[in-house]
C-alpha cells in the first residue's frame, strides 16, 4: 500500500466532499431521520460503491487513455458541467 497515494487521496476527496451537494442531502436526511445510523450507513455505503466504480472506471480507462489525457477531459467536463449549471440554475 502506498501511504502517500493514500493520505492524498483521503485529503483531497474530504476537501472536495466539504459543503458538496451530497454532503448537504446527508445534512438534511440526518435533520429528518429518527435514525441517524441509518442515514450514516446509507450514505457512507453510497460513497464507498461510487468511490468503488470511479477506481474500477479510472483503471480500465488508465490501461487505454495516456494520464494527460484522462486529466484534460475531467478539466474539461468539470468546466462544462459548471457552465451547465450556472446556464440552468434558473436564477436560484
Amino acid at each position: 500500500m502506498d501511504i502517500k497515494v493514500l493520505l492524498t487521496t483521503f485529503a483531497m476527496i474530504f476537501l472536495a466532499e466539504l459543503g458538496d451537494k451530497t454532503q448537504l442531502a446527508t445534512l438534511s436526511f440526518a435533520a429528518e431521520a429518527k435514525s441517524r445510523l441509518s442515514v450514516f450507513i446509507g450514505a457512507a455505503g453510497a460513497l464507498v460503491l461510487t468511490s468503488l466504480l470511479a477506481v474500477l472506471f479510472g483503471s480500465l480507462i488508465g490501461r487505454w487513455v495516456p494520464e494527460n489525457y484522462v486529466k484534460s477531459g475531467a478539466a474539461v467536463l468539470f468546466i462544462l458541467l459548471g457552465v451547465w449549471m450556472l446556464a440552468f440554475s434558473g436564477g436560484k
